[in-house]
């Protein structure tokens, strides 16, 4: 027998730190962080909050050079190389997308030094419906230690994301309340 994917996770602010949060995925509980203004019903461009919204996962990122074995994913999953950028400038056409290098507006690289993309789940936060200075690069991604604040994101531990990863799909919706 196939195992259901999760209809939803839900993201509910941890008691007494605004930048931080417990996830509920089915049975499974999590620490995360969230970002370092907190939760906001009005997200805008570089505020650092993360969005109260319901959120549809659309696809992931990953490093092929970071992740060992197999990823047991049924999102549609992307290897990470160098040329992989995400636009966070507004006035550009591509805003809140996914592109390549080499790119002069602002942007993301999505392979970084640090290991917080090493698998990189995307939210679809501000890109079916796409707004400028409505928030961009909303993704759902690894933690650094000790859960310290993002720039807007949710993020747990990689062995944590690793549990979530066979039970989510594309019809998983991220309620952050």
């Amino acid at each position: 027998m196939k195992r259901q994917t999760l209809d939803e996770i839900i993201v509910r602010p941890a008691p007494g730190d605004q930048c931080r949060a417990i996830v509920q995925a089915g049975s499974l509980t999590f620490p995360a962080a969230l970002g370092r203004s907190g939760r906001s019903s009005r997200k805008r461009e570089g505020d650092g909050a993360t969005p109260i919204a319901a959120m549809p996962l659309l696809y992931g990122y990953y490093r092929r050079d970071q992740v060992s074995g197999p990823l047991h994913a049924r999102l549609p999953m992307i290897a990470i190389d160098e040329t992989r950028l995400w636009c966070d400038a507004p006035a550009d056409a591509n805003y809140n997308r996914p592109v390549r290098a080499p790119f002069e507006p602002s942007h993301e690289e999505m392979k970084r030094r640090d290991e917080l993309y090493d698998i990189c789940l995307v939210m679809d936060w501000n890109i079916s419906s796409r707004r400028r200075n409505a928030g961009s690069a909303i993704f759902f991604h690894c933690a650094k230690p000790g859960y310290p604040p993002t720039q807007g994101c949710i993020a747990i531990h990689i062995r944590d994301m690793r549990r979530l990863l066979p039970l989510i799909g594309p019809d998983t919706i991220v309620r952050v309340i």
